[in-house]
């Protein structure tokens, strides 16, 4: 008998339509911005109805209504109303976030060195940046345009095209020591190339820049103002008032493996979220379970969880709050008005899954993770728990969720404790719980790579996570209703 091994080939073709789709939303949302904007695409397609923050939502909502708001553009809540709905009742909500760790252009962008003209950017975020390096790299985010009637737009651009690269330092001129460590400082060595100062005489450049009379625009490259207006279709640089933009990779989202049984993607951190968690969303409130159901389903992403979330539209903001308020408010039986009482008894009965990826055991690194408490990919979504409350995870909120899978019949939820000699990572769980007291458990999708240029997942657990966020959508009530509490 021949002294080899067979690897057994598991057919994953179930999970790759639904693994193929998200490629193709991870591809096409290189920042918050784009992320927020192609899933209100994909909820206005479902039904949904678009909410004005400024304007009040009395009068607006009804039982088997579906609706979303967005803030700032780069946070979204997106909410169905349950057929049988009553004032007082419930929220099953499940947060993520829409941000990741990458590059942002600078107030004034404009920085040359050695010949070269250079971009001015910041490290947003705990990223790996040893992993920017060498990237193609194009530019996305958000553009502040000025019409001539005055009124200033916001447009949204990405361009795919290579236009930046983070250049590495050859190994000929690194010292031993150097070369072992590979130290960045991240003010000198982050700033990418756009190319040559030979490309444009000043004379150009002038004329591109409009005299560069403008203070703000005298901050920046002129070829990449001119880039922006010719990728907006605009008839003047003068018509850009500001922008908000960040670098990205621009090798799109695939499918890998020898099995082609992972998603390799930027950004999975937290986009695999986003994408399931909408998809879940939409799959519920299209469905019969809508009309029988008496509480409000919920998705709420936020922006800027990778920087602590403390700002007027990161989950430490009154976001949350608001939401539960503002639509218990419109939704009571008396518009503009709701009794305190029943306030209080809708964030008792309200619950959310506090979704964020969580960390696979890695095959080359497996004693960084405690040995009892080592998820894989591809073998189901991840409860995470840490007793020093850097998760909500506890005894009852965990139960919740291992009950839901036994009442769904779906694949059993791993477990994730860090190592007590490791630090722990935290989410938007304890946030939102904190500041509103609504019950929280933490899990996650697990993967490698997190926080790297270049992350990768199980194309299965995109399908766990689905199956999961819709059974918690379906059953919920009904476990809860049966727990002592």
């Amino acid at each position: 008998e021949d002294n080899f091994c067979i690897l057994t080939m598991v057919d994953l073709s179930a999970h790759t339509a639904f693994a193929e789709k998200a490629c193709t939303f991870l591809t096409a949302s290189p920042d918050p911005y784009h992320a927020v904007e192609n899933s209100v695409t994909k909820l206005e397609a479902a039904g949904y109805v678009q909410l004005r923050k400024r304007e009040a939502f009395a009068g607006k909502l009804k039982p088997g209504g579906k609706y979303y708001y967005t803030i700032n553009r780069t946070t979204l809540v997106a909410f169905c109303v349950g057929g049988k709905y009553q004032s007082g009742n419930g929220f099953k909500i499940i947060g993520g976030h829409t941000d990741s760790p990458n590059l942002k252009v600078k107030p004034k962008s404009l920085r040359s060195a050695s010949g070269c003209i250079q971009l001015g950017v910041e490290c947003y975020g705990g990223g790996l940046w040893h992993t920017w390096f060498d990237r193609d790299l194009g530019i996305s985010g958000r553009v502040l345009v000025r019409n001539e009637n005055g009124t200033v737009v916001q447009k949204f651009v990405k361009i795919d095209d290579p236009v930046a690269r983070v250049s590495s330092l050859c190994i000929h001129l690194q010292t031993a020591d150097e070369r072992s460590s590979f130290k960045i400082n991240k003010e000198e060595h982050m700033a990418p190339i756009l190319g040559t100062q030979t490309v444009l005489e000043k004379s150009a450049e002038d004329a591109l820049s409009g005299g560069s009379d403008d203070p703000w625009r005298s901050g920046h490259e002129p070829l990449l103002l001119k880039l922006l207006v010719d990728k907006l279709a605009l008839d003047d640089v003068e018509q850009i008032a500001d922008f908000e933009l960040n670098l990205f990779d621009t090798q799109p989202a695939s499918i890998g493996g020898i099995n082609k049984e992972f998603l390799n993607s930027a950004r999975l951190d937290n986009l695999a979220t986003v994408f399931v968690s909408i998809e879940a969303l939409i799959a519920f409130s299209t469905s019969d379970a809508l009309a029988e159901d008496i509480d409000i389903s919920l998705v709420a992403l936020f922006d800027h969880e990778e920087v602590g979330s403390q700002s007027a539209h990161g989950a430490g903001s009154p976001v949350m709050a608001e939401a539960v308020k503002r639509i218990s408010s419109a939704l009571s039986e008396k518009q503009h008005e709701l009794d305190p009482d029943l306030y209080s008894v809708a964030l008792r009965k309200s619950f959310m899954l506090s979704v964020d990826q969580a960390h696979a055991v890695h095959p080359n690194y497996s004693s960084k993770h405690e040995k009892n408490h080592s998820p894989k990919m591809n073998k189901g979504v991840v409860v995470k728990t840490n007793q020093n409350q850097r998760y909500t995870t506890n005894g009852v909120t965990g139960f919740i969720v291992r009950e839901l899978t036994r009442k769904a019949e779906i694949q059993p939820i791993q477990e994730f404790v860090v190592r007590n000699d490791c630090p722990c990572g935290s989410t938007i769980g304890p946030i939102i719980a904190a500041t509103t007291g609504i019950r929280a458990v933490d899990v996650g999708m697990p993967q490698l790579s997190m926080h790297s240029c270049r992350e990768v997942m199980g194309i299965s657990d995109l399908t766990n996570g689905l199956e999961l966020f819709t059974a918690f959508f379906k059953h919920f009530r009904e476990i809860d209703d049966n727990l002592e509490g």
